[in-house]
């Protein structure tokens, strides 16, 4: 029990090495070697607790017993079962982050996706003949492309930073017979 809390506790020291050791190069060795560390510091403290058992020899020779042998094994087992499951987590949790950041980048690879101006959440969808998004933008254009419709955006934007430096808001705006447009306004 205060081997399995011990390994607990060098959670940290097991995840660095295993990092160390390189991606699934050895993943068992360096695991094995944290389990006999943690195993021989137990040994040591329960030897100094306990006078019967004085002396300087490894556990492995102190127990000369065949029982006692196996259960030592069988703690030994016990303790690298769990080290690797401590592993395998690890490794989850490094598969999810790389998940994560592919699609993340992915979302960055989209070069041509424009970013809704009025609700600054989601990508516009542009055909030739309409600009909406899920936040309810709705305008009717024509000949509109991704690429064009970003291009006046930045013009509008960079127009506006040369003579204010507050952040402009973007609204759709319509009257009685006019279609929906997209309003740039500035507060300041």
């Amino acid at each position: 029990q205060r081997c399995m809390e011990r390994l607990r506790s060098s959670r940290a020291k097991l995840l660095d090495r295993y990092r160390q050791a390189g991606d699934g190069a050895c993943g068992a060795a360096p695991g094995a070697l944290l389990v006999q560390e943690v195993m021989e510091l137990e040994w040591q403290e329960l030897r100094d607790r306990l006078p019967g058992l004085g002396g300087d020899q490894p556990m492995e020779q102190m127990l000369e017993d065949p029982d006692e042998l196996a259960v030592l094994e069988e703690i030994q087992q016990e303790l690298i079962l769990q080290e690797q499951l401590v592993i395998e987590e690890y490794e989850r949790s490094l598969r999810f982050d790389e998940e994560c950041l592919n699609a993340m980048l992915d979302g960055l690879d989209a070069t041509d996706r424009v970013i809704c101006p009025v609700c600054r959440k989601n990508n516009l969808t542009v055909k030739a003949h309409l600009v909406c998004c899920q936040c309810g933008l709705y305008i009717s254009t024509q000949d509109m492309t991704e690429g064009k419709l970003r291009s006046l955006l930045e013009s509008s934007l960079t127009e506006h930073s040369q003579r204010c430096l507050h952040s402009p808001e973007f609204t759709v705006t319509s009257g009685m017979e006019e279609e929906a447009s997209l309003l740039m306004s500035c507060p300041v």
